[in-house]
């Protein structure tokens, strides 16, 4: 008869325990390495045609009209995976993000995305000519693969302190699909490398420099900034960027650069006009009491316009203002 204690050899022991282990991570969830793994055949051929909206009726507060009038720098558009960010809300900006925009020099953006290319973080990179007004087009035909499906990119704004518009990771590849047509909203981001609050404020670098924020008319909330509108619940697009997947075979180009690949059919967006209150300075001190005695005299103040109205904004108010004073040399008669 055998004792209840039985006994098994260590071997056997060690073997039942890497069994076992094997059985528990098989039946855990299995991680991906790549959250946004495109299953889709093959790779996509994209048109982008970047669009701006920045003109005097949407955009009338300190509206740059010469040196520089307002216009767009080259676009610069990565194509990725979620190994590699360009640029993202709330984090820093990267030197190369910094200097493209501050400046609008791509050198150290093309730097970067070489080493990210190293890392097979990066697919391509391209970018379009710049636009030479506020209101224009530039456009560039893009190739994604399922290895990349990820596309972000940036424009500066021009004249500006370090401030931007651009995508952030738009994955064009969903449910093993390729998209076939999306449109996007721009709105402006400050770099948080430069503190100037105008388009034409000189450079002011930030120290310690900040996140990377989205501009709205609230915010920053100073009535300096060129982008403040308090009536606006919001800011109308500055800017807009069209994706149309292309039926034709695509064709592998490295840094292609194009202005003219336009579609005939597509139309100019229509926004109202943003209206432009008056703003005033403050009262000015009261001027010397001025007048006979048996009359009273009077006296006045004054007050300038420090931003004209536009687009049916609030009139100005009253500039002068006067009162009735008792003159200084009636006090000292009495």
């Amino acid at each position: 008869m055998m004792s209840s204690d039985t006994f098994i050899p260590g071997w056997l022991q060690h073997l039942l325990i890497v069994l076992l282990k094997l059985t528990l991570s098989c039946a855990s969830p299995v991680r991906v390495a790549n959250e946004t793994a495109c299953t889709a055949r093959g790779a996509a051929s994209y048109i982008l045609v970047f669009t701006g909206h920045w003109s005097s009726q949407m955009f009338p507060k300190q509206y740059p009209l010469f040196r520089p009038p307002a216009q767009w720098s080259k676009l610069v558009a990565v194509t990725h995976n979620d190994q590699y960010q360009l640029w993202q809300e709330g984090a820093p900006a990267s030197l190369g993000v910094q200097i493209f925009a501050e400046l609008g020099v791509t050198v150290e953006l093309g730097k970067e995305a070489k080493e990210a290319r190293k890392r097979k973080a990066l697919g391509s990179m391209y970018r379009t000519a710049g636009i030479s007004a506020g209101v224009g087009h530039s456009s560039t035909e893009l190739l994604l693969l399922p290895r990349s499906p990820l596309l972000s990119l940036m424009v500066k704004v021009i004249p500006s302190p370090d401030w931007f518009v651009g995508i952030d990771s738009l994955n064009l590849c969903e449910m093993g699909q390729w998209k076939q047509e999306v449109t996007i909203d721009l709105h402006p981001y400050d770099a948080g490398t430069d503190s100037g609050f105008t388009f034409s404020s000189p450079n002011f670098p930030t120290t310690p420099p900040e996140n990377i924020t989205m501009i709205t008319s609230q915010r920053p909330n100073h009535p300096a900034n060129s982008f403040y509108y308090p009536r606006l619940t919001e800011l109308p697009p500055l800017a807009t960027v069209w994706l149309k997947r292309q039926t034709r075979s695509p064709v592998r180009q490295q840094n292609h650069v194009s202005n003219h690949i336009l579609p005939h059919h597509t139309k100019p967006q229509q926004f109202s006009e943003t209206p432009l209150d008056c703003e005033v300075s403050l009262w000015s001190s009261w001027g010397l009491c001025m007048g006979p005695c048996s009359r009273g005299g009077v006296r006045h103040r004054t007050r300038y316009i420090l931003l004209k109205p536009a687009n049916s904004g609030a009139p100005c108010p009253e500039l002068e203002e006067q009162s009735q004073c008792t003159p200084h040399n009636c006090l000292t008669q009495q």
